[in-house]
């Protein structure tokens, strides 16, 4: 499969219209993940950040807090259970192993997820990360569903934990590409 990387930007736009026609199966981008911030009238930067604090494991002041609300993701989009540790282990796995193909963060904290549970279905399952041929840090995510709306803050959190990577390894490298792939793309969570 030969896919152009295009900018996250661009990426949430084209999401945008496709999910304006309706949901989408099986929905594949390639992402150049130099500039991940895409701000929108949902996610101002301020939410962007916060989101991705949070779902990252780190403490929020109450400035941070105020901005987590159910219409910005809910239980579907908390992400943090166990995250500092996979990132970790991510980082060690990379460190002393650059060429492997197990650093990898799982989302699902449950081996048997009830469909009844919004908690339970996270939408992000893995994320996949690499040392790609130019030595930049590159990754793979795996979403069973994804609201356009709501990918700017999926996206951050990934580029954050990207970017926490690099910063840990070794050499340093700059972030690379992201092989998006969403089971289902809609266009809000209603």
């Amino acid at each position: 499969m030969e896919l152009c990387a295009i900018s996250c930007r661009e990426a949430w736009q084209r999401m945008t219209d496709a999910a304006a026609r309706g949901q989408q199966r099986n929905y594949v981008q390639f992402l150049d993940m130099s500039d991940f911030t895409v701000e929108t009238e949902l996610f101002p930067v301020a939410a962007l950040e916060a989101y991705s604090a949070y779902n990252m494991e780190r403490d929020l002041d109450d400035a941070r807090q105020a901005w987590l609300s159910e219409t910005r993701g809910g239980a579907q989009g908390d992400y943090r259970a166990g995250m500092a540790r996979k990132i970790d282990n991510v980082v060690d796995c990379l460190t002393r192993f650059p060429a492997s193909k197990r650093a990898v963060i799982a989302i699902s904290n449950d081996a048997m997820a009830s469909h009844e549970s919004d908690a339970d279905a996270k939408c992000l399952r893995e994320l996949h990360l690499y040392l790609d041929d130019d030595g930049k840090l590159s990754g793979s995510a795996y979403f069973r569903a994804q609201a356009a709306s709501l990918f700017p803050k999926n996206l951050h959190m990934i580029g954050s934990i990207m970017t926490e990577v690099a910063s840990r390894l070794p050499n340093r490298p700059a972030l690379g590409t992201l092989f998006y792939v969403a089971t289902i793309l809609v266009s809000d969570r209603r």
